[in-house]
């Protein structure tokens, strides 16, 4: 954890599209275990700031720590390595490998940190049953339907025990009905192993899942009150 006691922090984070600036300044901060929403408009920095959270990209000023690290000083290699290793991912369309069944694209990012084949094949199947979704072990992505699809997705993201999750938009795709389930799940398993979740959403039913909420305006990150 960084000294103050939180897993991830962000100050002062200025970022531009050429002669567009995504963030203004922002700040953000979470703890090991929390779930925060970060909700705003289209267009207001909320997806450039997971971005730049998560190591995807680099902000043009500001730093970025996760526990003992500086990620805007580390090299793309570490980053990468970090995000292997203690982020997990779940995107607004799973972004599933279409080739490979279910059990292999949860087994694969434990199988990309060294784990076994068995062992990481056990491990996947035991998320797809903890993510209700373990009759969907042979097929691929396209046999299943979406909400199945995002499921198996969160069981990816939670199979190597990340740290961070960061979930961008991950019932943006899906009815109200499998988007409540996938939340519910998501957020129960990842309370379950202590992780923490950065959640982008414009969506209030969605945030309310959360701990509490952070609102992108203009690239400026500022905490909903009554949500601390």
């Amino acid at each position: 954890m960084t000294p103050d006691g939180s897993l991830l922090k962000a100050r002062a984070l200025h970022k531009a599209y050429g002669p567009t600036p995504a963030l203004a300044g922002a700040d953000f901060t979470i703890r090991p275990g929390e779930v925060v929403a970060v909700m705003g408009p289209s267009g207001s920095g909320k997806s450039t700031l997971l971005h730049c959270l998560a190591g995807i990209i680099r902000p043009d000023s500001g730093t970025v720590r996760y526990g003992t690290h500086v990620l805007t000083g580390l090299g793309d290699a570490r980053c990468s390595a970090l995000r292997r290793s203690d982020f997990g991912f779940v995107f607004q369309f799973g972004q599933l490998v279409p080739e490979l069944t279910c059990l292999e694209n949860v087994a694969l990012p434990l199988r990309l940190n060294g784990t076994k084949r068995r062992d990481a094949e056990r491990q996947a199947r035991d998320w797809l049953a903890r993510l209700e979704v373990d009759g969907a072990a042979t097929q691929r992505p396209g046999e299943i339907s979406g909400g199945q699809g995002q499921r198996v997705a969160v069981a990816r993201a939670l199979a190597p025990h990340p740290r961070v999750v960061f979930a961008d938009e991950p019932t943006g795709a899906l009815d109200s009905l499998n988007g409540e389930r996938v939340m519910g799940l998501l957020t129960d398993a990842a309370r379950a192993t202590d992780a923490a979740v950065v959640l982008v959403t414009h969506e209030s039913r969605v945030a309310a899942y959360a701990d509490r909420e952070v609102v992108v305006r203009d690239g400026i990150a500022r905490e909903m009150a009554g949500t601390a």
